[in-house]
């Protein structure tokens, strides 16, 4: 519970649903049991989030936020675009990963609320397919990709890739040959996309 003269603020709100959650479950991720945490009336929360589906929904998309920075600096970096993209892909499969393994109750909660928070799902997936987008686009203008729609490739490269890193396949991850199989996936994406020599 913050200090009595701390103000009520809506990151505040989402740190301590994020702890809520932590601690409970997603079933409690709901603004009485965030204003019962904070010590305030759910009133008071109200002010700043209108609803539970709201709060739901900002707490994962506030997760998915977390994500993103070191992918955007990876898609900024001069190295040849086939080097960056599995950068890309090896730092959001490695990402996912860590946070399954620090905080697996976390991990398990979001993959729970991420069914009810649609619009920040489909936020994390538009900003994924935006910087795979900007690197397929990238290796089109420097000639290692072949010529097409960028962010169809990108949708592709996503899809074909889900299982490892898609929190609902989290299980797989622990599997032995599971890198084995991403850089055989992998291989075959970039047979694919690169330009013949």
């Amino acid at each position: 519970m913050p200090a009595a003269d701390t103000p009520l603020t809506r990151d505040l709100i989402l740190s301590t649903a994020e702890d809520v959650i932590r601690r409970f479950g997603p079933e409690k991720a709901t603004v009485v049991d965030v204003a019962r945490a904070l010590g305030v009336s759910h009133a008071a929360v109200y002010r700043h989030v209108a609803t539970k589906a709201e709060l739901r929904n900002l707490v994962v998309g506030r997760w998915a936020e977390k994500v993103m920075p070191p992918l955007q600096a990876i898609v900024a970096l001069p190295d040849p675009a086939p080097q960056r993209l599995r950068k890309l892909f090896d730092t959001l499969i490695a990402i996912k990963r860590r946070r399954a393994g620090e905080d697996p109750e976390l991990f398990a909660a979001f993959r729970t609320l991420t069914v009810d928070a649609e619009s920040a799902v489909t936020a994390h997936i538009g900003d994924l397919i935006g910087v795979t987008a900007a690197v397929v686009s990238a290796g089109m203008e420097e000639g290692t990709f072949r010529l097409g729609d960028p962010v169809a490739i990108a949708r592709a490269i996503l899809s074909a890739t889900t299982r490892f890193h898609h929190p609902f396949h989290v299980a797989e991850w622990t599997d032995p040959t599971i890198d084995e199989t991403f850089n055989d996936v992998w291989q075959m994406l970039m047979n694919g996309l690169r330009v013949e020599n």
